[in-house]
């Protein structure tokens, strides 16, 4: 059937709601308004106000409510309207969502799911246009996804709900237009593996997330130009799955790192440590990243273009790393 990644993750917010009498959605203009990019258009009169939370301007007060929620029994799904605003609730997710397994001894889990909006490329400005899935990943306690393609936003979410352990889930804002085929049967799906999306010999090419469409274009190109490239999407930026980096890097000995977030202390330089931790002895070639600009996100567009990773500048990373100029 054809249908969006927006409407992807509405299907996902419908069947986790009709699966289990615990789950229910809270958030900024979640209910009324049907959400801040419209993910939960018609659910308030599908479900009711019990499902379908309105919450207060609180993000420390609602992610609070949601994880004493989880530990009380239920199944809460957290929608933060950006990244940016998430971090007015860090001290609940790092202090608390986080860290409660581990100083109960492992007596209290927090089941707790929480959505949010990431990335640029939308004139939204520098505070809400921000990619900072990074720097949850770099925090233990937390399993942190990206959906990028329709059957992940689409089976991502209910697999999250079967945790018992919180799951942030960052969803690209650039994604949710995004249209295409989705099987009818489409559902739940892992939330452990990295997927190879386009398979190649000469060099792999790493990513997640929003810039995946840009990856898979540069790779089309690359191989008018006799550049054979494999794309990983990722998936999971906590844990990663460095089985999936390390085989294919086996295999090209040529690695180009794509990633929204700024270029220091990014889930990119993790990525490029471990391919030299556990394969630099298959290298060809030193591992090239394509990051953001280390600047708060312009508001004008061509700016904002310019700052962030591009067709262009992955094709030339990915020359340069296979030995063809750029």
């Amino acid at each position: 059937m054809k249908t969006t990644y927006r409407e992807a993750v509405r299907a996902a917010l419908r069947d986790a709601i009709q699966r289990d009498s615990r789950v229910f959605l809270m958030g900024e203009d979640v209910g009324r308004y049907g959400g801040s990019f419209a993910v939960s258009l018609g659910l308030l009169e599908e479900f009711g106000p019990d499902r379908i939370r309105d919450t207060p301007l609180s993000e420390s007060g609602f992610v609070g409510a949601g994880i004493g929620a989880a530990l009380g029994g239920l199944r809460p799904i957290v929608e933060v309207m950006t990244v940016n605003f998430s971090l007015l609730a860090l001290d609940q997710i790092v202090n608390n969502a986080a860290t409660l397994l581990h100083m109960s001894g492992g007596q209290f889990n927090v089941p707790l799911v929480i959505r949010m909006t990431t990335g640029a490329g939308r004139q939204l400005g520098a505070q809400h246009s921000h990619s900072l899935e990074g720097w949850y990943a770099h925090i233990p306690g937390l399993r942190i996804l990206t959906p990028a393609t329709l059957a992940d936003a689409r089976g991502m979410l209910w697999t999250a709900l079967e945790d018992p352990d919180p799951v942030l889930i960052f969803e690209h804002g650039s994604l949710y237009n995004v249209a295409g085929e989705l099987a009818d049967d489409a559902g739940p799906v892992g939330i452990d593996e990295a997927a190879v999306l386009r398979p190649g010999e000469d060099i792999t090419l790493i990513t997640y997330g929003g810039t995946l469409p840009a990856v898979l274009d540069a790779a089309e190109q690359l191989a008018g130009e006799g550049i054979d490239a494999e794309v990983i999407d990722l998936r999971v930026l906590r844990p990663l799955d460095d089985r999936t980096i390390l085989r294919s890097v086996g295999r090209t000995h040529r690695a180009v790192v794509v990633d929204e977030g700024w270029r220091s202390g990014s889930i990119s330089a993790e990525i490029a440590a471990r391919i030299s931790e556990h394969a630099f002895f298959d290298l060809d070639a030193p591992v090239e990243r394509v990051c953001s600009a280390e600047v708060p996100v312009p508001y004008a567009k061509h700016m904002e273009l310019a700052a962030l990773p591009s067709v262009e500048r992955v094709v030339a990373a990915s020359r340069r790393a296979a030995g063809s100029g750029g």
